[in-house]
């Protein structure tokens, strides 16, 4: 047996365990998780359930059939054993045809979050899918501690049903410890930033998310700057100040550092961090205001992200920034045709209230840029036109260089998260000069949002800094069903890129 790997889940009580394959059937457990394929004639157990229609009597495939399982991605059943294993609790999910080769990790991530979700409430559950290589045992954990996720903390009546206590992944391949280790870390961080998506912004004001930076950060082992209202005037980040002005709620700007003693590159994470956005004086219309809690999305990646980086000592130089603000009309309210003078030194004119996360990124990119980085990373809930052209699970990513823009969507495909290249069309350009600025915030047309955003995004950007946008509106937010690993409300969506960005660029 394998050493012993645990970390228990902010807000949750969720082990992973590592333990060795030889006796699945006979494991001691609540309930033994298996996956079973698409076969000629009825469902075919997996690698990780050898035995089990043995232990069954035969009557696995007649068992799954009465239940309707064909073995298709997305299927899962519960079966009582009565005796015939030693967990008396069977969950057989569904992986879809069996592969030519190797097993797709974000295959094994899905089927280990459905049956986590499945097995809420059940105190222990041991995951027996096809494991012999160690990503595959980190894809399984990752998955299960993600689809345990549950977020309870205001409900009084109704469904608190907790999720699957203990995890255990079963699995002797080598280097198993080290993959399962790097889940926990990062289903951890992920955790944190679906929790902070999901809390109303009557609790998550900017100062509040600050501090929340501060207590996380420092736990992290990362250095830890909050710049108030005042340091933001005075410092001359115009497009913080402008947007945050409208509110009761001052706004800030959080800058976190983790660095390596061997490291020899540097990147900076950049998040739009609008803890509620109203559209200020620009006011979105009701059914697109009430889900805009998640629109600190992007700040919460790059926070989850930088804990993450921390926690699993890579040997990079990483710099976060959160960008923060509360987007409210009111008589303090910056007014569309107003112009700031941005922390870059150009000057924007404000078409459009609603365009405001734009408005602190490019103070939070001018201001990365003094880390002289590698490269720039932003990440935001950026634009409505990111869901119209790319739908709800597929973000956006625009780049000023072609090989950083393919590099960061491989890795997020890798990861499990959806991402597409777009284009940076130059003919966009000229829609946002401004006849009384250096820039306007909005294109006149509605047509190419996405790129036109990014396109005014990269005006901030430092010379010769390489830089990456991802406009992630749709993935931040399951405003649908559970699905795979991923629940209801906040997502933690692209917390896992920047991840394997810094883990690509690590020594």
């Amino acid at each position: 047996m394998r050493a012993t790997q645990a970390a228990t889940s902010i807000g949750r009580v969720t082990t992973v365990r590592l333990n060795s394959t030889d006796n699945a059937v006979s494991f001691d457990t609540d309930a033994l998780v298996v996956g079973v394929h698409i076969g000629p004639d009825g469902p075919r157990p997996a690698p990780g359930a050898e035995g089990l229609d043995e232990a069954l009597g035969g009557k696995l495939a007649a068992t799954l059939d009465a239940v309707g399982v064909k073995g298709r991605p997305g299927e899962v059943a519960k079966v009582p054993t009565f005796g015939a294993l030693t967990a008396p609790l069977l969950v057989v999910v569904g992986l879809g045809d069996a592969p030519d080769g190797d097993y797709d990790a974000e295959t094994l991530r899905r089927a280990a979050g459905i049956a986590a979700r499945a097995l809420a409430g059940t105190g222990r559950a041991a995951f027996a899918l096809p494991a012999t290589r160690a990503r595959q045992a980190g894809a399984i954990a990752l998955g299960g501690l993600l689809g345990a996720y549950s977020f309870t903390r205001y409900r009084t009546v109704g469904d608190r049903q907790a999720p699957v206590g203990e995890l255990t992944v079963l699995s002797d391949a080598e280097g198993a410890e080290d993959a399962v280790r790097r889940a926990v870390t990062v289903a951890t961080s992920v955790s944190l930033v679906r929790d902070l998506v999901n809390t109303p912004p009557s609790d998550l004001w900017p100062a509040r998310f600050a501090e929340i930076a501060q207590e996380s950060g420092t736990a992290a082992g990362l250095s830890v700057e909050v710049l108030d209202e005042r340091e933001l005037k005075e410092g001359g980040y115009g497009g913080i100040v402008a947007v945050g002005q409208g509110s009761v709620n001052p706004p800030r700007l959080v800058r976190l550092a983790y660095g390596h003693p061997e490291a020899t590159t540097t990147i900076a994470f950049v998040g739009k961090g609008i803890t509620f956005d109203s559209g200020g004086l620009s006011l979105k219309p009701t059914t697109s205001m009430d889900w805009m809690k998640s629109d600190m999305g992007g700040a919460g990646a790059v926070l989850g992200a930088l804990v993450a980086i921390a926690g699993l000592g890579l040997k990079v130089n990483a710099i976060g920034y959160l960008c923060l603000a509360e987007n409210m009309p009111s008589g303090t309210a910056q007014r569309p045709s107003d112009v700031f003078t941005s922390f870059a030194g150009k000057t924007v004119e404000v078409l459009d209230t609603d365009a405001e996360g734009r408005l602190v990124l490019i103070d939070g990119i001018a201001r990365a840029g003094q880390d002289d980085p590698d490269l720039i990373v932003d990440v935001a809930t950026l634009t409505g036109a990111q869901i119209v052209a790319l739908g709800w699970r597929t973000a956006g990513v625009m780049a000023n260089d072609d090989a950083l823009r393919e590099e960061v969507v491989e890795i997020a495909g890798a990861e499990g998260e959806g991402a597409w290249g777009m284009p940076l069309p130059e003919d966009l350009r000229k829609g946002l000069d401004s006849p009384v600025a250096d820039i306007a915030n909005l294109h006149p047309e509605r047509f190419g949002g996405m790129l036109t955003a990014a396109i005014f995004l990269r005006e901030f950007v430092p010379d010769g800094v390489r830089w990456a946008h991802i406009d992630m509106a749709g993935p931040a937010f399951n405003k649908g069903e559970p699905h795979g690993y991923t629940p209801k409300g906040g997502t933690g969506a692209i917390t896992r890129t920047l991840v394997g960005l810094a883990e690509r660029y690590a020594g």
